[in-house]
């Protein structure tokens, strides 16, 4: 039911998730990101504990694979659940059980992985992962694109509906960005209006820091 792109920015140290599904307020339970530990995507049928307490235990040291294999074996529904982890060494665990729905999956690679289920084919995830693969920058755009590769691949077989992106920025005045996009006939557009704005104004707040330091 739901498509998503966990990643880290190593040259920036922060971490982000974007993710679209076709029901409504997946910003609420999905994407998970703790400032300078990590970031986990728990999706499929939704576990938030993955994400919470999955973020508790990177902060404590633990790996994403340990972290997250010691949570799946406590959950008497791990079979049903989608989870993806990556910390700030850049170690990264992705898991589908054999319950969800079909088409379902992961693809992990260098300071990423993408994941989903209930999706039209694999085709959707494969387009994520090359699509961030080819993109620089500023990591909220770069997941972004991500989630538009998937969408433009087919994304959630039953439709569109919602979406949502957070991420940490390296900025201390503005640590982290939340945006999320609800009930929209075309939410992955609406979150790339918005997070255009956003890009932005960050651009434009750099800038004007730089320009201060110079003149100091």
């Amino acid at each position: 039911m739901t498509f998503s792109i966990i990643a880290r920015d190593p040259e920036a140290g922060v971490f982000g998730v974007a993710v679209s599904t076709a029901v409504p307020c997946v910003g609420v339970g999905v994407p998970h990101v703790k400032v300078g530990v990590g970031a986990i995507a728990t999706q499929s049928d939704t576990n938030v504990r993955l994400g919470t307490d999955g973020l508790r235990l990177l902060e404590l040291g633990l790996s994403p694979e340990a972290a997250l294999t010691a949570l799946l074996q406590e959950d008497a529904e791990a079979a049903r659940r989608q989870v993806a982890g990556i910390d700030n060494q850049g170690r990264i665990f992705a898991y589908s059980g054999d319950e969800c729905v079909d088409w379902y999956g992961h693809r992990t690679g260098e300071n990423y992985s993408v994941q989903g289920n209930m999706l039209v084919g694999k085709e959707t995830i494969d387009a994520m992962a090359e699509a961030f693969e080819r993109s620089t920058g500023f990591l909220p755009l770069r997941l972004l694109e991500a989630l538009e590769a998937g969408q433009a691949a087919g994304g959630d077989k039953r439709g569109r509906e919602s979406a949502a992106l957070l991420a940490e920025l390296p900025m201390e005045a503005l640590p982290m960005v939340d945006v999320r996009v609800d009930q929209h006939a075309d939410p992955v557009a609406e979150l790339r209006r918005i997070v255009d704005l956003l890009a932005t104004r960050y651009q434009e707040t750099l800038a004007s820091a730089e320009r201060e330091q110079r003149e100091r």
